[in-house]
């Protein structure tokens, strides 16, 4: 019996580079379609997933702590987040997303109808190997000091 042929890592990252960019277009075009820029949406959609500090933010949506502080006014501006003392640290705030935001960023989720498609072409077992594939590869990164 001949094992089977294994992927070739660059095609891997090929493919997610390829499913990235769909994910990404069909989010930048659903995020608009509420009057946010790509960088509010991914705010608002890192924002989901709970509070998270200024410079949180700014390293997980790789940008500069001021780029951060404007995304974060003109969302608040708009009643989506607030902004709060962090109980641990006074000094520190946390962002977090109100009522309103969390129904735009569901909105546009609603909205992303290539992605949907493209997932809706997989069946549930499917859909759930490829949801503990993902997890394992990067959400359950380890933390460095």
């Amino acid at each position: 019996m001949t094992a089977p042929s294994r992927v070739d890592t660059s095609r891997l990252m090929e493919l997610l580079s390829v499913s990235l960019a769909a994910y990404y277009g069909d989010f930048t075009v659903a995020a608009a379609s509420e009057n946010l820029t790509a960088s509010q949406g991914k705010t608002l959609n890192v924002l989901r997933r709970g509070p998270a500090s200024m410079s949180t933010l700014a390293t997980t949506l790789t940008c500069d702590a001021s780029n951060v502080t404007g995304i974060v006014d003109r969302l608040e501006k708009r009643g989506l987040v607030r902004r709060e003392p962090s109980p641990s640290d006074r000094r520190v705030k946390n962002v977090l997303l109100t009522e309103e935001g969390e129904q735009v960023i569901d909105v546009i989720r609603g909205k992303m109808n290539k992605t949907l498609a493209g997932l809706s072409r997989l069946s549930e077992q499917e859909q759930d190997t490829l949801y503990t594939l993902l997890e394992r590869a990067f959400a359950s990164q380890p933390t460095t000091a």
